[in-house]
């Protein structure tokens, strides 16, 4: 009689319930890293628009501070800087979406406002607890402020930061 070779039942279940345990102890890690790089990547993106800010006010002092995103950024491969796509920022953020957040920008009036205005940045996550779990804004000062709960005013007439 041939003795049949290969894995017995009790041996694949004892090797799919440790692969499980694995996995279960995993992937909590790996969602909070992901959420840390969303995060750490909409930081970046809040001061690029900041300086894209300053950039286009610079470049076109008449118009002050630009009142959308799509101002700062441009189609995607060449770009004609005029006053309706600056070419400030790449086309991926002048969408507005970049790295599960959501970004906005405003032009308003602020309590401190200079000749120019004011503009407020505004980043929110996608799906909150997923891409990110904190909120982030900025205005003309160019200070990333963030809080755990949706913002609603990202331009204080106060100013002050957030936490």
């Amino acid at each position: 009689m041939q003795r049949q070779k290969g894995f017995s039942l009790i041996e694949l279940l004892i090797v799919v319930a440790i692969i499980l345990i694995i996995a279960a102890i995993s992937i909590p890690a790996l969602t909070r890293a992901r959420v840390a790089a969303d995060e750490s990547s909409a930081v970046g993106s809040v001061r690029t628009i900041n300086s894209a800010e300053i950039s286009y006010n610079a470049a076109y002092p008449a118009t002050g501070f630009s009142t959308s995103l799509a101002n700062l950024g441009g189609p995607l491969g060449t770009c004609t800087p005029s006053t309706a796509t600056g070419c400030f920022i790449d086309s991926v953020l002048s969408s507005g979406n970049k790295s599960g957040y959501l970004f906005t920008v405003a032009n308003g009036s602020c309590a401190a406002a200079t000749p120019q205005g004011c503009y407020s940045v505004l980043a929110t996550p996608e799906f909150a607890g997923y891409t990110g779990a904190k909120y982030f804004c900025s205005f003309e000062d160019a200070v990333v402020r963030y809080d755990t709960v949706a913002i609603t005013n990202p331009c204080p007439a106060t100013k002050a930061p957030l936490q």
